[in-house]
């Protein structure tokens, strides 16, 4: 999820990310089952496996259970087939937002975004009604430890990022979608460990939102997107005072 700060959302939702490990772990197992269904059991071989496991180890998915869900899919011959599909639409507020879903039955995921759109007076848009307004990127979200904001503008140019973000002691690095893996590697090898790890939908411009009531009624429909079990990751271009977001959340 994208709004007024990347670093401050993953800092401030953690506990709650935690709350829901198992969920999160069900929705990274189908990412690598998906994956391997496409590309083969093996990482080197198919680099759509290669950001899966990537995507899961950010998660902190164990490595027992992500190796259990690659010998799982590749061992099943008539399994589920899943579709990744990307849903785009208006939130309160005018906020644009990106719902990237992987399901097996798309006439069960279209209806049920609809609805939750619906129920919060949202707007769920056509293909290309907000893709328009958002970047992919690479963006890595770790604890800025004992080095500043230069140290870590030197960083992000050793590493091949090619932006950084600082709030508070979590910075967030940005890089060409294409470069996820090396940027990655690059950071865990000066000892970076991971608050969030992703392929994200960056906004390129961020909607102020003008009332608490608006900021309440987005979170609320992007947190009852997640519930959502064919719901990968939902985007947002909101922007709102941090004391609302700390209130709120």
């Amino acid at each position: 999820m994208a709004g007024h700060s990347h670093a401050a959302n993953v800092k401030r939702r953690k506990d709650s990310v935690n709350a829901k490990k198992a969920k999160i772990f069900s929705k990274c197992a189908k990412h690598l089952d998906s994956a391997v269904r496409v590309g083969g059991p093996d990482p080197t071989q198919n680099p759509r496996l290669g950001l899966a496991i990537e995507k899961a180890r950010a998660a902190n998915m164990p490595k027992d259970n992500i190796d259990r869900a690659i010998k799982k899919a590749a061992g099943e011959k008539d399994g589920a087939e899943y579709l990744e599909l990307v849903y785009e639409g208006y939130g309160p507020g005018g906020v644009a937002l990106m719902i990237c879903c992987l399901t097996d039955n798309r006439n069960r995921t279209a209806p049920d975004i609809k609805y939750i759109f619906d129920r919060a007076n949202g707007n769920l848009g056509a293909q290309g009604s907000v893709a328009f307004m958002f970047d992919q990127r690479s963006v890595f979200v770790v604890e800025t430890g004992k080095r500043d904001e230069d140290a870590l503008t030197e960083l992000a140019l050793e590493v091949g990022a090619d932006d950084v973000e600082v709030d508070g002691d979590a910075a967030v690095f940005y890089a060409d979608a294409r470069e996820f893996i090396a940027v990655k590697a690059a950071l865990e090898a000066e000892g970076h460990e991971f608050l969030s790890a992703e392929l994200a939908y960056v906004p390129q411009n961020r909607v102020a939102l003008e009332t608490k009531e608006d900021a309440a009624k987005v979170l609320k429909l992007i947190g009852a997107l997640e519930e959502n079990e064919d719901v990968q990751s939902v985007y947002a271009n909101y922007d709102m005072p941090s004391e609302w977001a700390d209130e709120l959340c």
